[in-house]
């Protein structure tokens, strides 16, 4: 009976302490999830589940030899978290807050109070930014310090390795995004698509190991790839750069086509933008002028005029003019050439060589208005080139049903009309390619992070005139290069040239003043030409004809023959008479 009591005794005072501990932890549970419930949550909340970024990399934009003009560097992000900002121990030493903050600042050369008022402004928060874009160097010197509320994040930004060189076609990266070129224009190619890494840490602050909840991997961006090759386009920059300024020019373009498919090696404009340094140019010359700024071309436009009579069977090389000392357009006005002279007996060739107005038009008296608009769209014109570039200019050549009585006779000499330096570069490419207009081409497309490649440019060519005429028309070309004005400053030893230089004058208000846009344009080797080059100065001070801009041309063209290791000139040209 002893025995008994005491078993009872002892299993009733059991369940006694499991009904309180029992009760306790029910009274506890009620606390948390009723009473407590709002203000544990809005913890879980603040102190728990932390979202990150993580970063996809923008593609690079590559020159046709895989050299990487536009790139994305790894850059960190120095973060905080405010309210875990107290004094730590290091080796047993206390550091206080404001001798962490002024080691931060030696390292990243901040001002210590703007590190201060980055972690003071809001005391309770749990981010804010302390320095951004810092390199691998220097937060490795940061880690090092060993400061527990201090944090990083990765944020990569744009980058460009060769500076200026392509800086017109490249374009830059504002603060929002893409501003300019193919940086903008091809957005949907290089653009990168962030991911999110979602995770908990601990009241402390300190992520807690394995607690990843979500991630999203990011993707990164494609590469566009160029067809300009970067040595050339240095070398291009250079050259209109020293002669533009030697000339007192306002601006200056120089473009280098691939003949056989109309691929760009080079277009250089000058002044152009730095990337690095957006901030150093002025906002006309962000962008690529050799595409969006059209202006008269004037006599580089003789050579397309002479090549269409040829393809019509209107005239050929050795067809004899009479050229008088002016030519009556009506209502009392005349077309005059750049040099008085009376009447001369010139053939075709002659009228090409001295690039005389007068006879282009004596040579297309039987061309009314629409076959004069036909043969300059059909070099492409009035269009813009399949390049499509950013602000691309298409120019301008008036109707036929709304061209003045005037202007239809200027037109086929370069005057009354507007092009860009690429209209003229596709035109010389059509020429010295046998009459066939391959579209000009900067990009070949756009290769996806797998290795696919889209966006590729179209390559089917149009037959404007024919082979014959084409290359009659190179051939009275190349007798320009040899006793032309500017023999003695186109030639390239060792290879036979064909040029036709141009000096327009530039209209304001109506009126033409005395300012002028001169240029040379050509193709070599002659007898089977691999390249067309144009180069152009607008508004010269010094020297104000196409003779400025000759030793330019003839120093491109050297260059590209050489850099390519085109064997030199065979055969003999043809001896074109001038005179009957």
């Amino acid at each position: 009976m002893h025995r008994s009591s005491e078993f009872s005794r002892r299993v009733g005072f059991l369940l006694g302490a499991v009904f309180v501990v029992a009760t306790f932890f029910i009274g506890r549970l009620i606390v948390i999830q009723v009473v407590d419930a709002d203000k544990l949550n809005a913890e879980a909340e603040t102190h728990q589940n932390i979202s990150r970024v993580l970063y996809g990399v923008r593609g690079d934009v590559v020159d046709a030899n895989g050299i990487v003009l536009a790139s994305t560097v790894d850059r960190y992000d120095i973060t905080a978290s405010p309210r875990y900002t107290v004094d730590f121990l290091r080796d047993d030493a206390t550091v206080t807050v404001e001798q962490a903050l002024t080691e931060i600042s030696e390292i990243t050369d901040t001002k210590v109070s703007v590190l201060r008022a980055a972690i003071t402004q809001d005391p309770a928060a749990d981010f804010t930014y302390l320095v951004k874009g810092v390199t691998i160097a220097v937060l490795r010197q940061i880690q090092a310090l060993g400061i527990p509320w201090v944090y990083y994040d990765l944020r990569p930004t744009r980058t460009y390795p060769r500076g200026a060189v392509g800086g017109n076609l490249v374009g830059f990266m504002g603060t929002d995004g893409p501003l300019a070129g193919i940086e903008l224009s091809k957005d949907s190619c290089l653009a990168a698509k962030d991911g999110v890494l979602t995770y908990a840490k601990g009241r402390d602050g300190i992520r807690i190991p394995g607690s990843t909840l979500e991630q999203i991997a990011p993707v990164d961006g494609g590469t566009i790839h160029l067809t300009i090759d970067s040595d050339l386009q240095w070398f291009s920059q250079k050259v209109v750069s020293a002669r533009g300024k030697e000339l007192g020019a306002a601006w200056a373009t120089a473009l280098i086509v691939r003949i056989e498919d109309g691929h760009i090696l080079a277009a250089a404009d000058w002044p152009s933008v730095d990337p690095n340094n957006v901030d150093g140019s002025k906002v006309d010359d962000m962008g690529a002028r050799l595409f969006s700024s059209p202006y008269e071309p004037g006599s580089v436009v003789k050579p397309i005029t002479v090549a269409s009579m040829i393809d019509q069977g209107l005239v050929n090389p050795l067809d004899r003019f009479t050229v008088p000392g002016r030519f009556g357009v009506g209502e009392g006005k005349y077309i005059v050439d750049s040099f008085e002279h009376g009447t001369e007996r010139w053939t075709t060739t002659g009228i090409l060589v001295n690039s005389s107005n007068i006879g282009m038009n004596v040579m297309a008296n039987k061309l009314n208005k629409r076959a004069r608009y036909d043969i300059l769209s059909s070099f492409g014109i009035g269009q813009k080139t399949a390049v499509n570039f950013l602000g691309e200019d298409s120019g301008y050549i008036a109707r036929p049903d709304v061209v003045d009585s005037v202007t239809q006779y200027t037109e086929i000499f370069g005057q009354g009309i507007t092009t860009t330096s690429a209209q003229i570069a596709s035109a010389y490419q059509t020429l010295g390619n046998h009459g066939i207009r391959k579209p000009l081409t900067l990009i070949s497309g756009c290769e996806q992070p797998d290795g696919t490649v889209i966006d590729q440019p179209p390559t089917e060519g149009v037959q404007v005139v024919s082979p014959d005429a084409a290359d009659q028309t190179i051939s009275m070309m190349e007798t320009v290069a040899k006793i032309g004005f500017l023999k003695t400053l186109v030639g390239v030893p060792g290879y036979r040239i064909a040029i036709k230089s141009g000096t327009a004058e530039v209209a304001r208000n109506g009126a033409y003043t005395d300012d002028r846009i001169i240029s040379v344009a050509g193709v070599a080797p002659a007898e089977n030409p691999q390249f067309a080059i144009v180069v152009t100065f607008g508004l010269p001070k010094f020297e104000r004809t196409s003779l400025a801009a000759a030793s330019s041309f003839a120093t491109l063209m050297g260059q590209t023959l050489k850099y390519y290791r085109v064997p030199p000139s065979t055969g003999k040209s043809e001896n074109w008479p001038i005179e009957w």
